[in-house]
């Protein structure tokens, strides 16, 4: 089955536990459809480069998912319908990275770097 990458940004309004609510919803479309997830990941709250729908913040959150196109479809469908999504992409990769992605090895660095800097 093909491998894609699908990543959402949610309102900075709401809770953590709604946002992996809304990660979990997409799971069971996923799951409901024949498909898997096999990596989910929430990237935090993040600023924006610009605003979207009124909002400068977004909770980002990645699936990595492996189901036949139709599933893709389906969820964007239901991701699209979704008023606490602002944006979300869906991509087509040959294969999913191991381990953690770029993000959460970025989010790794520079919680070493603020706590080099406490300790000087």
């Amino acid at each position: 089955m093909p491998l894609y990458e699908h990543v959402f940004l949610a309102r900075q309004d709401l809770s953590q536990s709604q946002v992996d609510a809304l990660a979990a919803t997409a799971t069971e479309i996923v799951e409901a459809n024949k498909g898997k997830i096999t990596k989910t990941e929430s990237w935090g709250l993040k600023g924006l480069a610009y605003k979207i729908k009124r909002n400068r913040k977004a909770h980002f959150v990645m699936l990595n998912i492996d189901a036949p196109p139709g599933v893709v479809a389906e969820l964007e469908r239901q991701t699209g319908i979704n008023e606490d999504i602002l944006r979300f992409i869906t991509v087509r990769v040959d294969e999913h990275e191991e381990g953690p992605s770029v993000q959460m090895r970025k989010q790794d660095r520079e919680r070493t770097r603020r706590r080099d800097r406490e300790e000087m």
